[in-house]
């Protein structure tokens, strides 16, 4: 059986092209469902084993970037939603997607407490939209699941509100429970400001996932650099091969199989 990836898109998604071709590179059957078809039940979350949630700018980032669309989830698909996870399936959000996930409260769901919002990623402190490529160092002591075997990425941001916030005592439990997955570092691996950590973010963090490590969200692309051409400096021939963002699916999928 082949793992099925049920790729969020609708209402200003716009990466979900990229996040499908970067499942299927890996094996899986990827599939781009508009959100009022799973609200309406014409596609159904317990259906696939893996849900993404793409970057973009889903409803034009009113409010704040990704709060409609977690209201939508929280308010139309709560139940549905929480069985997906509890039943072990993966589920992955990326930029807009890591900024819903957090808004509605799956993450980091501390103590297991899904939808309840306990961190925000509110405005880079540049106060500008930035895009750029970062480095990241992965936290080998994680759970994550998606990240296994990773010790860095550079991957693309694009983002105007991508600075991770959370009181200390949450900052706190994030770091000595593993989850705080991936921060932003200089080129040598070391913690630094700006333009290196290009949000602000509280502790450098990029990406962080819940405490089965199934759940994750990050701010930079993986989706964007699925192959050497997608480097502006491939031409100078400093890549080659599959991008560097590929073994963050290539994880996933190879997690899922072992339920099918």
């Amino acid at each position: 059986m082949v793992v099925k990836v049920l790729v969020l898109t609708g209402f200003g998604i716009n990466c979900d092209l990229e996040t499908q071709h970067a499942f299927r590179a890996v094996g899986a059957d990827a599939e781009r469902i508009h959100l009022n078809d799973i609200i309406l039940g014409e596609k159904r979350l317990g259906d696939y084993e893996i849900l993404a949630f793409p970057g973009g700018f889903s409803f034009g980032d009113d409010i704040a970037s990704g709060k409609v669309l977690a209201n939508k989830f929280k308010h139309h698909l709560k139940k549905e939603l929480e069985e997906f996870v509890h039943s072990g399936k993966l589920v992955i959000g990326i930029c807009n997607g890591f900024q819903a996930l957090v808004k509605m409260g799956l993450l980091p769901a501390l103590d297991g407490n899904y939808f309840s919002q306990q961190a925000t990623l509110t405005f880079n402190d540049s106060g500008r939209f930035e895009d750029r490529w970062v480095w990241l160092k992965v936290n080998p002591a994680s759970k994550c699941v998606f990240t296994k075997g990773i010790e860095k990425l550079y991957l693309p941001v694009r983002h105007g509100e991508g600075k991770f916030v959370a009181d200390q005592r949450v900052l706190e439990r994030l770091k000595k429970q593993g989850q705080v997955v991936a921060q932003y570092t200089d080129p040598e691996g070391k913690l630094a400001g700006y333009p290196w950590n290009p949000n602000g973010s509280l502790e450098n963090i990029a990406g962080v996932c819940d405490e089965t490590g199934r759940v994750y969200g990050m701010m930079p692309h993986p989706e964007a650099f699925n192959h050497f051409t997608n480097h502006p400096r491939w031409t100078r021939g400093e890549f080659s091969g599959e991008g560097m963002g590929i073994p963050v699916f290539r994880n996933a999928v190879e997690y899922a199989e072992k339920s099918l």
